[in-house]
C-alpha cells in the first residue's frame, strides 16, 4: 500500500479540481454553441415569402415552317436529281419571296432503298400479286431508292407565310408543317416579365407587411418560373396544284403571351 505525504495530497487535490473546472467549461461551451444553433434556426424561420407575376403580350413577328422534298427513282442517282430540281424550283420561288439564305436550313438530307416481297417467275423477280401459290415463295428484293431533304424555313414578313405556304404546295414539296408562330425578341421581352413580375411581389410584400403588422428586412433568397411561348400553328393546308389559281390564305398570327413568376422571401425583424 501506497504512503502519501500531505504534499501529494493537495497536488491531486489541484489536479481534479483543475479537470473539473475545465469539464465544466467543455459543458458550458456546448450548450451555448447549442443555444446559437437554435437561434439562427429560429432566425432562419423567421422569414416569409411573396410571389409575383408579370407577363408581356407581343404580336409574333417570325414564322417557322419546315417542309421534305421527296422523290423515288430506280437509281439513287436519278431519285437526287428529282430532289434537286423541286429544290432549286423552291429555291428561287423563296429569293423572289425576299427570305433571306440565312432563313433557310436544311436539317437532314438522305437516300433509302425501297423494297418490295417478290418471287422468281422463270427467272424473273415479280410481285407476289401474281403467284398461284400461298404463301408466296419469294423474297425483299430492292425496287428502287427514295432520296429525302428536309428543310426549316424562317418567315419574317409574316404576313406573306400563306402566299408561301401555297406555292411551296405547288412545287412538290410533302410534310409541310407549321406556320409556328414566335417573338424575335424574346430573351428581351422575358426581361420586361420578369421585372414585373418582381414589382408586383414587392407591392403584395409592402401591402401585406402593413396588414400583418411585421417589419421586412433584407432579401433571403429568390427564384423565377416562366411559361414561355406555346407555338401557334395554322390549319392544315392543302398540298393540291389546285391551289395555286385560289388567293393566298390568310394566316391569323394571334399574339403570344411571355410571362414569369418569381418568389422573393425577406428576413422579418
Amino acid at each position: 500500500m501506497f504512503n502519501i505525504t500531505p504534499e501529494q495530497k493537495i497536488k491531486i487535490y489541484r489536479g481534479l479540481r483543475i479537470a473539473g473546472i475545465v469539464l465544466l467549461v467543455l459543458i458550458v461551451l456546448d450548450c451555448l454553441a447549442e443555444s446559437r444553433g437554435d437561434r439562427y434556426d429560429n432566425k432562419q424561420e423567421n422569414s416569409i415569402t411573396f410571389s409575383g407575376h408579370g407577363e408581356i403580350a407581343a404580336i409574333p413577328d417570325i414564322a417557322n415552317i419546315s417542309f421534305t422534298i421527296k422523290k423515288e427513282a430506280s437509281t439513287v442517282k436519278v431519285a437526287q436529281e428529282g430532289v434537286a430540281l423541286v429544290e432549286k424550283k423552291v429555291l428561287d420561288m423563296l429569293k423572289l419571296n425576299n427570305i433571306a439564305d440565312k432563313d433557310i436550313k436544311t436539317v437532314s438530307a438522305s437516300f433509302n432503298p425501297k423494297y418490295e416481297y417478290r418471287y422468281d417467275l422463270n427467272g424473273k423477280m415479280v410481285p407476289c400479286a401474281l403467284s398461284s401459290v400461298y404463301p408466296c415463295p419469294g423474297k425483299n428484293v430492292v425496287v428502287g431508292y427514295e432520296a429525302y431533304e428536309s428543310i426549316n424555313l424562317k418567315i419574317r414578313n409574316t404576313d406573306d407565310t400563306g402566299k408561301i405556304m401555297q406555292e411551296l404546295g405547288t412545287l412538290g414539296v410533302s410534310d409541310l408543317n407549321g406556320p409556328n408562330f414566335t417573338v424575335d425578341n424574346e430573351d428581351g421581352l422575358k426581361v420586361l416579365a420578369r421585372k414585373k413580375a418582381i414589382e408586383d411581389a414587392k407591392e403584395k410584400a409592402k401591402s401585406l407587411s402593413k396588414d400583418l403588422g411585421i417589419h421586412l428586412g433584407k432579401i433571403t433568397s429568390f427564384s423565377e418560373s416562366g411559361n414561355y411561348p406555346v407555338p401557334m400553328y395554322a390549319k392544315g393546308m392543302s398540298l393540291d396544284s389546285s391551289i395555286s389559281a385560289a388567293a393566298p390564305a390568310v394566316v391569323p398570327k394571334g399574339e403570344n403571351i411571355i410571362s414569369s413568376d418569381v418568389s422573393i422571401t425577406y428576413e422579418i425583424r
